[in-house]
């Protein structure tokens, strides 16, 4: 028998950030519990910033009755001359029976002790307190608060609890709170709790006391009356989704209000505004023909008739945050950029200052600059000098996450050059997985000093990522060398790197960093695992190279044709296993007798002998060579009696296997 079920979990309002993180865990970890007491079902879970609610349509209100079977020891050993032993004692024990209750069963390899037992399942009532009480305490949002007298915590303190399996108000407690049939209504509409029936009318009732239960809906809403303001204003609103979420989440009756700052703030570089509004008032920027205006979206929770008070007060509390903002900026600019203080800043434990960390950088950016026949190299080393001076400015002590930009801005102002202040903006690219790249590759070079630093740096100093723990970035770090090599063509051997750079880097383990990247290399291409094996199997260590062979050696894997393709070659790994294709092979074409093999050895020269534009090219010949190899194989025997003549045609199928190493280990394809 089903009934429906509604859980709902009041508190104090929550905060947002740590919620959404959360929230991707909730429902998993309500429907293994659900699973665990043997109560699996379907369910919806809804949020408000003062709610948590489940709701399932339909509920067992029993678990099914079950039969449980345990095996014990073997009978020969758990009974001795007719007499139990240990081991048939603590079988019966753990079956909570005595010995003479105990069945013997024959698995097929002898008769073993045995007990069934036919579970009854438990009112769901009865188990609901408990699964609702580890469903709470499995929950981590990080910090979390006591309240009152009471030892035990949580992100805020609950101050309702209501469980109702069909019409029957279920008993359960906690945090102290005992469950009933009452919830809260928007603050705005009442202070004092409603009650409610059955499930359909706490919906209902929720609704008319202006609460909006459903997410999905708070997040229309607040779409639908921004597209309103689009329209009847003749503006763009920038939808940050992150931002969109944290509103959805702190909001139980959303409403999208325009409201406007003074002019003279504008000023400022748009993104410091933006930035401002978003993080200290969870504002939406807004524009007008792609340009920046002095206005902004907030989303108010609140329940009335006139807003206009609302839009006043989020104006007059925007004012002091943008005028901080302006404050800032011109004092910085006043005190220009300057990278003495980076001196005092610590980089990281063992590493030295910020400046130190400058410093290492310059040096790798000018090695950089040779290999990348770069000539603006004094530029190149005072665009890194001066790359962490804006971590001193008051702007992005502030704001932290506008490092670099603010650079980008300071150094603008101050008339440097425009390759210089464009890399301090885009040092840090790429920041992410869909992120822009170095526009350039003054840019790229600046970027890739910053991440090779850093990765040579702390890996010098045993600061390596494990498991899922990467707090510096390495991983991405890697991933965007990668990225940078393929977007500029960069050839970028990072095993000759660090050899060149190692001396800067006491205690650094070369071969373990090398082995680092490379393993981040199958993260970061999205291949068949087994096709870049064969590409590192070529001994090739550009990482823009080894991406250059993937792109032409991916495709031709993925074909449809390749199979045939494969078990001719395949062929080819196995006759010439036991050669040292390392080596110089050598082959007399006077010892050829079958035309096959002559017709193939000319094969071969002919393609190996052309001089091809891409790696496509070179692959599309030399897998040409099928039909030439099949007629080989298909009339000539390589295990001939005469040792010369057999080392010969091995040789030749050697040289055909070496062409292809050339660009991968074809013996390493699997499919």
């Amino acid at each position: 028998m089903n009934k429906p079920l509604l859980i709902e979990i009041g508190v104090e309002e929550l905060p947002a950030i740590p919620f959404l993180k959360e929230l991707p865990n909730i429902e998993k970890k309500w429907s293994d519990i659900l699973e665990k007491n043997r109560l699996l079902c379907d369910f919806d879970f809804f949020y408000t910033p003062r709610r948590l609610v489940l709701w399932h349509r339909e509920f067992q209100v029993k678990q099914e009755d079950s039969v449980q079977e345990q095996f014990g020891a073997p009978v020969k050993i758990a009974f001795k001359n007719g007499e139990p032993t240990g081991a048939a004692l603590g079988f019966a024990k753990k079956c909570g029976v005595s010995v003479d209750e105990l069945d013997k069963k024959d698995l097929g390899r002898g008769e073993v002790l045995y007990y069934k037992e036919e579970v009854i399942g438990t009112e769901a009532k009865d188990l609901l307190n408990d699964m609702v009480n580890e469903f709470i305490n499995s929950l981590n949002f990080g910090k979390s608060m006591r309240w009152a007298s009471r030892s035990d915590s949580f992100i805020r303190p609950i101050r309702s609890l209501a469980i109702l399996l069909g019409e029957e108000v279920i008993d359960a407690e906690l945090f102290g709170v005992k469950s009933s049939n009452y919830a809260y209504a928007h603050r705005m509409v009442s202070y004092e709790p409603f009650t409610f029936d059955f499930a359909g009318d706490y919906f209902c009732k929720l609704d008319k006391n202006g609460v909006i239960l459903y997410p999905e809906e708070r997040r229309k809403t607040i779409l639908d009356q921004m597209k309103k303001i689009e329209e009847e204003n003749g503006v763009k609103i920038e939808i940050d989704a992150e931002l969109l979420e944290e509103v959805v989440a702190i909001t139980e009756y959303p409403t999208a209000l325009i409201g406007k700052f003074d002019e003279e703030f504008l000023e400022l570089p748009e993104e410091v505004i933006v930035t401002s509004m978003k993080e200290h008032q969870r504002y939406f920027a807004v524009y007008k023909d792609g340009i920046l205006t002095n206005n902004f979206i907030v989303v108010s929770n609140s329940k009335t008739d006139d807003f206009s008070h609302i839009i006043a007060g989020n104006e007059k509390v925007l004012r002091p945050r943008l005028s901080d903002g302006m404050f800032f900026y011109k004092n910085d600019i006043n005190n220009g950029l300057s990278n003495e203080g980076l001196k005092k800043l610590v980089f990281v434990e063992g590493l030295g200052s910020m400046y130190e960390k400058c410093e290492r950088e310059a040096k790798i950016a000018s090695y950089l600059a040779d290999i990348f026949n770069v000539e603006d190299k004094e530029l190149v080393t005072k665009a890194v000098m001066l790359s962490k001076a804006d971590l001193m400015s008051e702007m992005v002590y502030e704001f932290t996450e506008l490092q670099g930009l603010m650079g980008y801005y300071y150094a603008k102002i101050a008339g440097e050059d425009e390759k210089l202040y464009t890399a301090l903006k885009e040092q840090y690219l790429p920041d992410g997985e869909d992120s822009e790249l170095p526009s350039n590759k003054f840019s790229a070079i600046i970027a890739l000093s910053y991440k090779l630093d850093n990765l040579m740096g702390l890996f010098s100093v045993g600061k390596i990522p494990t498991g899922s723990k990467d707090p510096f970035g390495l991983r991405r770090a890697a991933a965007g060398i990668v990225k940078i090599a393929m977007e500029h063509k960069l050839s970028i051997d990072i095993g000759k790197i660090i050899d060149a750079l190692a001396p800067s880097y006491s205690g650094l383990d070369k071969k373990q960093l090398v082995e680092f990247f490379n393993e981040r290399l199958f993260k970061i291409f999205d291949v068949n695992p087994s096709v870049l094996k064969a590409v590192l199997g070529s001994e090739e260590t550009d990482v823009f190279e080894i991406s250059q062979k993937l792109c032409a050696l991916n495709p031709i894997v993925l074909s449809d044709d390749f199979k045939e393709y494969s078990a001719t070659f395949k062929r080819v790994a196995n006759i010439i296993k036991d050669l040292d294709t390392n080596s110089r092979l050598n082959v007399n074409e006077a010892l050829f007798e079958d035309k096959e093999e002559k017709e193939l050895f000319a094969k071969y020269t002919s393609v190996t002998s052309t001089e091809y534009s891409s790696y496509d090219e070179e692959l599309e010949a030399l897998f040409g060579l099928k039909p030439e190899l099949d007629n080989f194989f298909d009339n000539v025997f390589v295990n001939h009696d005469n040792e010369d003549i057999k080392i010969n045609r091995k040789n030749s199928i050697g040289l055909i296997y070496q062409a292809f190493k050339n660009i991968a280990d074809i013996k390493e394809i699997t499919i």
